[in-house]
């Protein structure tokens, strides 16, 4: 959506969990804006190579061409001055240099979109996001399904060990979850009823 005309820049940022559709929103945005015949630039983390090197793709499997890039500076020196629309998806792998680069290129005329996590998987602030929000002109939030009751879900759910703020994975490294069902960290083995002990029957 567009918010302002000429030559006036802003800032996006869609956020929120894993299995949100952020990346799937982040596309359908960048597709508009080049059916629009607006030049458009995608950047992603060279970290995320879950499902691909040189595109971003939603866990639904859309698909956009992306140039990966080991910190956000590289965008300054790979940006084409006639680029109008500059994407970022996993932002939240980016770091805190991110914020000052976005609202540059808000600055000199361009409308950057920003995809990433809000949170991290202790429920804590995820940086640059966050900040991020308060120097948008838009945000969008987005909510997944919790994979345990079904209700919104805002919380991205780790499962296996590891105390390192960045792990990349997806299903079976990470599930989304609601307020009630989230648990900080890595979540509690629960008993299952077969592994329970049986009681025998007394014999006839």
């Amino acid at each position: 959506m567009d918010f302002f005309s000429g030559k006036m820049g802003w800032i996006e940022v869609i956020c929120g969990p894993m299995f949100s559709g952020k990346s799937e929103e982040l596309i359908r945005r960048l597709r508009r804006a080049m059916i629009a015949r607006k030049r458009v630039q995608v950047f992603k983390p060279t970290i995320d190579t879950r499902y691909s090197n040189d595109e971003i793709v939603s866990h639904a499997d859309t698909r956009m061409k992306s140039e990966a890039v080991s910190n956000v500076h590289e965008v300054l020196t790979r940006l084409d001055w006639r680029t109008e629309v500059v994407g970022f998806d996993e932002a939240n792998f980016l770091g805190p240099d991110l914020i000052e680069i976005a609202n540059q290129l808000a600055d000199s005329g361009k409308q950057v979109i920003i995809a990433g996590l809000d949170t991290d998987y202790m429920g804590r602030p995820f940086s640059p996001i966050p900040e991020l929000l308060a120097h948008a002109e838009s945000i969008t939030k987005t909510l997944a399904i919790c994979m345990r009751c079904g209700n919104p879900a805002k919380h991205t759910q780790r499962l296996v060990e590891s105390d390192d703020l960045i792990v990349v994975g997806a299903a079976g490294m990470y599930e989304a979850r609601c307020r009630r069902c989230f648990e900080p960290g890595v979540p509690k083995q629960e008993y299952l009823d077969f592994a329970r002990p049986r009681i025998n029957a007394p014999a006839k």
